[in-house]
């Protein structure tokens, strides 16, 4: 299933009013006092004074929704733009593998890649709720697989759809184009992100009307911020 109508959760969830800048559009749910984002595609940019006023607007809400689902990947650099504002210090990202020879299996050893903290703007650092769906590809599901080691995050909705690996775009003798996955990217754990980022919590869609993965990602914040809330028993 798609699990995702961005129509229903402009209507129904944003009543039409919110930020926007390039791919990205946010609000404050002020009713449910949780921040949410929509990022269509890493191949838009988006503007850093844009996310300074979002995460301001949002800094005394129970947390943030980043909802990437049918987001098909793009730029790298804007993958590592964005975590860059959920970190407060340099993390390894992942591993990376190059060909260095024509036979099947013929790639290098994996070499670290990492990525530094925005310092020179703000950053979010409480919970996150990231939302999925089998049609988060690429950049999309490489930036899951980075965000997913960090503690305060936690992905909601379904198995990402992989094809995270750098690629590869040639032309055949008869005109056919092909493009595929050159350099196979591993997480921080040295897991093949290829075939998709697994939830930490699967959920899907149950009708037309609501959006079954986006309110459970508000009550998962909610409840994260009641039971911090709670004096501590004696």
């Amino acid at each position: 299933p798609q699990d995702f109508d961005l129509r229903l959760i402009q209507e129904k969830y944003l009543g039409f009013d919110y930020l926007s800048s390039g791919g990205m559009i946010a609000k404050l749910m002020e009713e449910e006092n949780v921040g949410y984002i929509y990022y269509s595609s890493f191949a838009a940019g988006f503007g850093e004074s844009f996310l300074d006023n979002a995460f301001l607007s949002m800094k005394d809400s129970d947390g943030l929704i980043i909802d990437i689902r049918d987001n098909g990947g793009g730029d790298l650099t804007n993958v590592e733009k964005l975590v860059g504002r959920f970190i407060n210090e340099k993390i390894l990202a992942g591993y990376i593998q190059h060909k260095t020879g024509p036979g099947h299996n013929d790639f290098s050893e994996p070499y670290p890649f990492h990525y530094e903290p925005n310092l020179l703007h703000v950053r979010w650092l409480k919970p996150i709720v990231i939302l999925s769906n089998r049609s988060t590809f690429s950049a999309a599901n490489n930036f899951v697989s980075i965000m997913k080691q960090l503690p305060y995050v936690t992905v909601i909705g379904a198995t990402t759809g992989g094809g995270s690996g750098m690629p590869f775009s040639s032309e055949l003798p008869n005109g056919w184009s092909v493009r595929f996955s050159g350099s196979p990217v591993f997480d921080s754990e040295k897991k093949l992100t290829e075939y998709g980022i697994a939830p930490d919590y699967p959920v899907t869609n149950d009708d037309y009307e609501t959006d079954t993965i986006l309110e459970t990602a508000i009550k998962y914040l909610n409840f994260l911020a009641s039971e911090n809330k709670q004096e501590p028993q004696e």
